[in-house]
């Protein structure tokens, strides 16, 4: 083995302070608690990242495509079936959903909200997995006619029927008087996404046709793909199929601004908190060089009776390094089981203070996320054990060149 039964007992006994070496004992439980605390918060704020950029992600691809076509100049596109059925002839599409989108006002009696209306096929509807999912208390056969679905937050503003009001409506001699309309809710959803629940309604696409005036006409269609790394090329083949008729953007770029600001944040939190790891491996330079100057004279003993520079450097090194070790394994422990359970520990800690922790207007979600990625994990630890192994070098290196000759002289 790399370290003899020799050299694993003195760094052991070595561990072990002694009342006169209480202080150095402190220094390494600082080095001990800092490398762990250091490791936990890295994994969890990574993972809190991951885990918010991923319901994001799924709740924006969940309710909008990965790429969008809207038309332009107020020209709806009237021949969108036969638009549909050409693109869903692509490779890596997954589904075509024609639709009419405008933003309107709702009201129902003395409230009144901004909203996002979407005209939409019953069919087209339950092709949504995560919308379909998230109906509440919706028998889907009823959409239809002057039906529509809102969001559940949505809801709670309007009672059983709302009055969209367009301000594109018909001239008249007065000028031109807004588009009205009551339609009866006959049910909400809930996809957790703050902007969603709280701005949509989704309505039967021949009724939107009939409100918007565009009989036989959509505003938009909705392509998903069956993987995002084909997003590119399957978004030139759109441009160069549709032509200059129509707007063609993607997710990315709708959400480029919102995403970018998330890695910033995420690489810029990962720096930080990797200095806590770095002071925490200071401080076993610090204990470990004042442990090599109280064991001065035991140092100079085990030279007298034949142990070689690189068994006392190894003693050491191995001290330095159970802290790491140890420290690292507890952090990961603590990180990964905090991730876990991260959603109940908020709403513990939420009971307990009596404030709401994580705002769903704030921060677009209603629950606190948290993903673990295990290879981000496997380099916050390599991390971790690296910084402390490399801060055990000098003050092992130290107690090899200590001079017994000169220990024994002063003792």
């Amino acid at each position: 083995m790399f370290f003899s039964k020799f050299e694993r007992l003195v760094a052991r006994r070595y561990l072990k302070a002694k009342r006169r070496e209480g202080f150095i004992s402190v220094i390494t439980g600082f080095a001990f608690t800092g490398i762990a605390l250091g490791v936990a918060t890295l994994i969890i704020v990574m993972s809190v990242m991951n885990g918010f950029r991923h319901e994001l992600l799924s709740r924006i691809l969940g309710i909008n495509g990965h790429i969008g076509i809207m038309a332009v100049a107020g020209v709806p596109f009237n021949n969108y079936p036969e638009a549909v059925r050409e693109i869903g002839t692509f490779e890596h599409v997954q589904t075509v959903i024609p639709m009419i989108e405008r933003q309107l006002l709702v009201s129902s009696g003395t409230t009144a909200e901004g909203a996002m209306v979407r005209g939409i096929a019953k069919e087209d509807l339950l092709k949504k997995k995560i919308l379909k999912d998230s109906l509440i208390h919706v028998d889907v056969d009823d959409f239809s006619g002057n039906n529509v679905i809102v969001g559940a937050r949505l809801a709670q503003k309007m009672g059983d029927e709302i009055t969209l009001i367009s301000p594109n409506g018909k001239v008249t001699a007065f000028g031109t008087v807004p588009r009205m309309k009551s339609y009866k809710i006959i049910g909400t959803f809930e996809v957790g996404m703050y902007e969603y629940d709280s701005n949509f309604i989704f309505m039967p696409l021949a009724a939107a046709q009939t409100y918007f005036g565009m009989k036989g006409a959509v505003s938009n269609i909705d392509v998903t793909l069956d993987n995002d790394a084909h997003l590119r090329e399957v978004r030139k083949a759109i441009e160069e199929s549709v032509g200059a008729g129509a707007y063609i953007y993607d997710w990315k770029q709708t959400n480029s601004a919102f995403f970018n600001a998330i890695a910033v944040e995420r690489n810029v939190m990962f720096i930080i908190l990797t200095l806590i790891i770095l002071v925490a491996a200071f401080n076993i330079i610090t204990g470990l060089i004042m442990l090599v100057k109280d064991k001065g004279r035991d140092i100079a003993v085990l030279r007298t009776m034949g142990a070689t520079k690189g068994m006392i450097m190894r003693i050491f090194f191995m001290d330095g390094a159970f802290i790491g070790v140890v420290g690292t394994a507890i952090g990961l422990a603590l990180g990964v089981l905090f991730c876990n359970n991260i959603e109940a520990i908020r709403q513990f800690l939420q009971n307990i203070s009596g404030r709401e922790l994580f705002s769903a207007e704030i921060y677009f979600l209603s629950q606190l996320p948290a993903e673990i990625d295990y290879v981000e994990v496997s380099v916050v630890v390599i991390i971790s054990l690296l910084l402390s192994f490399l801060a055990t070098i000098y003050p092992a290196y130290r107690a090899a060149k200590f001079d017994p000759v000169e220990a024994l002289r002063y003792e």
